[in-house]
């Protein structure tokens, strides 16, 4: 199973070469123009490009970075992997009937997630009945119908019903708000794998799980800290904001284990610097933090801000409690453990410091490398420290700036997607629609998995998104997901989790962030909210690929209709024939969104509230931002074993796959790497290009899981830390390893052990014959203090 699809690919085609010191430029323009061209057309290529990230236009699917002021955009107001995130959408090529009919469920199971993406837009609605082999068509009527039976025969908690980040905002309004009136809030979403572990923390420190920064305070600030993150592959339009803030006096500080070409040097392709000139240097300063030392990093910073009296006495007297405490603890930091924990020396770590410490506006940014680790609450909660001792929240050009990787996630949050909703929001739908919702906590990704792996959930709804490649544990999560009497998907092309499936399967073919929308009122559009809280519309200009495809909001309020019908008196029919009617009650309903219709409407939408960042006021249970204090408990790795995280290739956005090149990397024609350091490969009697099966053991857990058929690379990592691609490496991660407080999978921290590929992949050689190395391609440079 976990080589599942090599075959799609042939692993000699994988090349090496050394990784780029530069990203964007030329080459991101051409291959742009030339997957928009290959999988649209020239007509489908102007029209949807032109209008992406537009005033007037469409929001890309690919990323959830602001956008500038609608003055201030360029006309090709978007990344290289924003323009593949739209070809893949708007792709020319169809799966129909006829395509399921001649491919029974398996086999399109053994193929890999690439080769599932290039098939096509599905184009009608289709079933898989119970002990069927193949897919087939069924009319919506049926569709409807099956899965209303299937949910009024179950206890409500007994249906889990997932969101992906694509969802908008009216659809996001309209599935919680059908879930909650059918009685539960089984309601997971992606960002109980990504940045729950920031909600958590920033809540409980500051009052909101949101970023206390704007676009402009990216511009303003005097220093910017990247940790745990890769904006150059996952929200590329980033470069464009930091290279603006460099040019306006701002100092960059990286921290993340490896290197990436983006924050070294970025060709701006808008520019003639950027295109045939020598680009922008980035990056100040790069600190290679062995993984999950983030935490130990970010204290020792504190420990030498209070011994250079780097603090702000009068914000943290006015606007914060805990501070003395935080302050004895971070007093008696121990220096030998702070090295061994980060990989990093005393030196590099205080000339970090500094940077701190001459900065009076600092924004602090991070993603998923800080926040899917056991202790990754903890570290959230650590930056916000930093952030409260220096006075850098509610002040111009500083803040806390979570980067959200999926274009709306966290406008479903704000909606109303969480299976932890507060009271308030609660009170709230009561008093709108005049129905009590339940107030038990529902299931959020990882208890929702074990609730179908034992029988204790039956029904699976996702809407967008590909659960089963996206989840951790990747055979537990098929195997729960077989458990249940019904799936149904609400997607746009095949993936894999329609092919692990329940008794009954149907797939609900769904109109893109490209295509128009026409409901009985007219034209609809929709809106979506980005990383800084910043909500705005969005209306596709492409035809709908299939005549049979329904909007997001149709499909979820017929799915309502069919199991309660007009229960509490709510108006589904209304909802779906003019969108307006669900903005209206967005507006009495969510903080915030008073008068959401006009706001929404206007050219680059509004901003919603934030009270740390507009009038540094705290809803905490103090009233104040909350220092913590927090053990640095480090992972203990045994020897001869490595710690594993999981990240994306520049070819892919979460779990879709455009292609089979990181080149950025150095990595073309397939996916099956392993990132290590050139003392690891050798302690462990390896050499660079021998392939390796990776196995991880769970304590309590006698099963073995295992990633077979890597292909080691040597990289400047830090000794000790290896990275490779997810899904590929989703399996490896144990479902009950998770993040304290957030029960986020700790993807960027899993302690592996390598042995020789198994016989079946040894059988032509040790491996090395199967890989195609670049002539005169040598060893991946080692910086001084990784070697």
């Amino acid at each position: 199973m976990s080589t599942r699809g090599v075959r799609d690919y042939d692993e000699a085609d994988l090349s090496v070469e050394k990784p780029k010191t530069h990203a964007a430029g030329p080459t991101a323009v051409a291959v742009s123009m030339y997957r928009s061209l290959d999988r649209m057309g020239p007509i489908r290529t102007a029209k949807t490009l032109l209008d992406l990230n537009q005033a007037e236009g469409f929001d890309c699917m690919s990323c959830a970075w602001p956008d500038p002021d609608p003055g201030h955009r360029h006309t090709a107001e978007f990344c290289e992997n924003g323009a593949k995130a739209v070809a893949e959408e708007a792709d020319t090529r169809r799966a129909t009937p006829d395509f399921f009919a001649r491919h029974s469920i398996a086999e399109l199971d053994s193929h890999s997630e690439h080769w599932l993406g290039q098939q096509g837009r599905i184009t009608h609605p289709m079933v898989k009945r119970p002990g069927g082999t193949h897919y087939e068509e069924i009319d919506w009527d049926e569709a409807f119908d099956l899965i209303g039976a299937q949910l009024r025969a179950l206890d409500p908690d007994e249906a889990v019903f997932y969101t992906s980040g694509r969802a908008s905002n009216e659809s996001a309004f309209v599935y919680q708000l059908f879930v909650r009136a059918y009685g539960t809030n089984n309601l997971p979403d992606c960002s109980n794998m990504c940045h729950e572990s920031t909600s958590i923390a920033l809540q409980e420190s500051i009052g909101i799980g949101k970023a206390s920064v704007t676009l402009d305070d990216v511009y303003d600030a005097e220093l910017i800290v990247l940790a745990g993150q890769n904006p150059g592959t996952n929200h590329p339009r980033m470069l464009s904001a930091l290279e603006k803030a460099k040019k306006n006096g701002a100092k960059i500080l990286a921290i993340n284990p490896l290197r990436e070409a983006g924050l070294i040097n970025f060709k701006n392709p808008q520019t003639p610097r950027g295109m045939i000139g020598p680009g922008t240097d980035l990056e100040d300063l790069h600190l290679p933090v062995r993984i999950n030392g983030d935490l130990a990093l970010f204290q020792a910073f504190g420990h030498l801000l209070l011994e250079w009296g780097a603090v702000d006495h009068e914000f943290v007297r006015e606007h914060t409690t805990g501070f003395d405490l935080w302050k004895q603890h971070i007093e008696t930091l121990d220096w030998a453990e702070v090295e061994a924990t980060t990989g990093l020396s005393r030196a590099v770590i205080t000339d970090a410091a500094r940077m701190l410490r001459d900065s009076s506006a600092t924004v602090f940014c991070w993603a998923m490398g800080i926040t899917q680790h056991h202790n990754a609450v903890n570290t959230v909660k650590e930056i916000t420290n930093l952030a409260f001792l220096q006075g850098n929240i509610g002040k111009r050009g500083a803040g806390l700036l979570p980067v959200r990787g999926h274009s709306n996630v966290q406008g479903d949050r704000t909606m109303g997607i969480w299976e932890r909703a507060p009271q308030h929001f609660l009170d709230a739908i009561q008093k709108e629609f005049g129905f009590d919702p339940p107030r038990e906590n529902g299931l959020d990704t990882v208890d929702s998995i074990r609730a179908m792996r034992d029988g204790k959930a039956h029904f699976f709804l996702g809407l967008g998104g590909n659960f089963a490649q996206a989840a951790p544990d990747s055979d537990v999560t098929f195997q729960a997901l077989r458990n249940t009497k019904m799936t149904v998907h609400i997607s746009t092309k095949i993936n894999r989790s329609h092919l692990v499936c329940g008794d009954t399967a149907l797939i609900l073919p769904t109109k893109g962030r490209t295509e128009k929308d026409i409901q009985a009122s007219g034209p609809q559009w929709i809106s979506v909210e980005d990383s800084t809280c910043s909500v705005h519309s969005s209306r596709g200009p492409l035809e709908p690929a299939s005549p049979y495809l329904k909007s997001e909001v149709e499909i979820l309020t017929r799915i309502a209709e069919a199991t309660i019908g007009d229960r509490y008196g709510l108006d589904w029919k209304g909802f779906r024939d003019d969108y307006r009617n669900i903005r209206e009650h967005i507006s009495r309903v969510v903080p915030g969104c008073a008068g959401y219709e006009v706001n929404v409407r206007r050219p680059g939408g509004f901003v919603l509230p934030h009270p740390p960042r507009d009038s540094r006021t705290f809803q905490t249970e103090s009233g104040l931002g909350q220092f913590a204090v927090s053990p640095i408990e480090a992972l203990q790795v045994p020897p001869k074993h490595l710690l594993l995280q999981t990240f994306r290739s520049h070819d892919q956005f979460n779990t879709t796959i455009y292609g089979l090149s990181d080149r950025y990397r150095g990595i073309e024609g397939g996916r099956r790497v392993i990132f290590m350091h050139r003392g690891d490969i050798a302690e462990l009697g390896f050499r660079d290009g021998d392939f390796v099966d990776i196995t991880t053991r769970w304590e309590g857990d006698d099963r073995v899981r295992c990633a077979e058929n890597f292909r080691i690379v040597e990289y400047a990592t830090p000794k000790g830390s290896a990275a490779a691609y997810y899904p590929e490496t989703n399996p490896l991660v144990p479902l009950d390893s998770t993040a304290a407080e957030s029960n986020c999978p700790t993807s960027k921290g899993i302690v592996v052990s390598l042995t020789p590929a198994s016989a079946r992949h040894a059988a032509s050689g040790d491996g090395q014959d199967q890989v195609r190395s670049d002539e005169g391609h040598k060893s991946h440079p080692q910086p001084e203090h990784l070697s």
